[in-house]
């Protein structure tokens, strides 16, 4: 049986992964998370009593705490999503995102590097399937013009504290695979979207605004382009990429789903006129534009070819099969 460790297990996309993971019963799920702003154990309610779950509250960037984890728990295999994630915070206080997505994620793969191997290219026999698969973002390929798609050969090109320090990261997964043999995987997704996703997100900001009759904040023209991809589709690529990925390669996952901003919060006004309509006018009434987020990349685009036509990986919903179910899961969470 694998022990499979999950750092930022309590987060949006990695609630949803282990939530996804555990209808396999052949797998031990050990949560490592912080519990910061962004983690919220309640995503996990529906599994925090499952006999394969195991919830652990510390920090990625505590290297004895990790040493301790990995020889605790005998954990064979390291799903990373822990990361400080939101561009506008990375702004305000960029020393969050070194210190977590660089030198965390550092500890994490050094820890399991002198765990699992004996030296470079030597695996310790009862590690010999043990796989760190890195969870990326396509930020870090910088931005687009109006053409083009993100692939796993493009530039990197970052251009936030975020995605510069993501950049980092997947560069220190790539070192350990050239330098020590090490079985590493990285994905680079588009934006998710979907349930347990956290308040300050574009989707919930906008249901939220709606619902609470507030202005909904649209930065510069809303004409930015972004490629949605609904986060149980980006579980079920993690899932593929993590069992049958070849080692030391990079997988784009993507929705093929481009929208402008603007666009997004037309379709959720839409819907929430039909769903729950305002008293008087259009939810789209409460639109506001506002100045432009500095740094802003103008269009991201993935091209998922290569988990497509490898992995045998696609995503199951189009950008408006899955706004409907995310919507309907946040009225029933705000309507509580």
């Amino acid at each position: 049986m694998k022990n499979i460790l999950v750092t930022g297990g309590a987060g949006f996309i990695g609630s949803n992964f282990i939530i996804h993971l555990l209808q396999n019963e052949n797998v031990k799920v050990y949560n490592l998370d912080k519990l910061t702003y962004a983690g919220n154990l309640e995503n996990l309610k529906g599994v925090e009593k499952h006999p394969n779950y195991t919830f652990i509250k510390a920090d990625i960037c505590d290297r004895s705490t990790l040493e301790y984890i990995f020889n605790t728990h005998q954990i064979t295999d390291v799903i990373h999503f822990a990361a400080e994630s939101h561009v506008d915070n990375s702004i305000k206080n960029p020393g969050a995102f070194i210190d977590t997505n660089i030198v965390g994620s550092f500890n994490l793969l050094d820890v399991a590097y002198k765990k699992w191997m004996d030296a470079p290219n030597q695996v310790k026999k009862e590690y010999q399937n043990s796989r760190f698969l890195h969870v990326s973002t396509d930020e870090v390929y910088g931005t687009l013009g109006e053409t083009g798609l993100f692939e796993e050969t493009t530039p990197y090109a970052p251009n936030s504290p975020y995605s510069a320090s993501k950049a980092a990261s997947d560069f220190i997964v790539r070192s350990y695979f050239h330098t020590y043999g090490m079985n590493v995987v990285t994905t680079n997704c588009s934006n998710n979207y979907g349930p347990n996703q956290h308040d300050e997100k574009l989707i919930p900001t906008i249901i939220r605004k709606c619902l609470s009759e507030e202005n909904i904040p649209i930065y510069g023209d809303g004409l930015n382009i972004r490629d949605w991809l609904y986060v149980l589709d980006h579980c079920k690529g993690i899932e593929i990429a993590f069992n049958t990925g070849v080692s030391g390669e990079t997988y784009n996952i993507g929705g093929r789903n481009e929208r402008t901003n603007l666009y997004i919060v037309d379709a959720i006004c839409e819907i929430l006129d039909k769903q729950q309509p305002r008293k008087f006018g259009s939810y789209k009434d409460l639109k506001s534009f506002v100045t432009d987020r500095p740094g802003h990349d103008f269009r991201y685009a993935i091209d998922a070819t290569k988990i497509e036509n490898e992995l045998g990986w696609k995503a199951d919903e189009n950008f408006e099969t899955g706004i409907l179910k995310t919507i309907n899961w946040y009225l029933n969470k705000y309507n509580k």
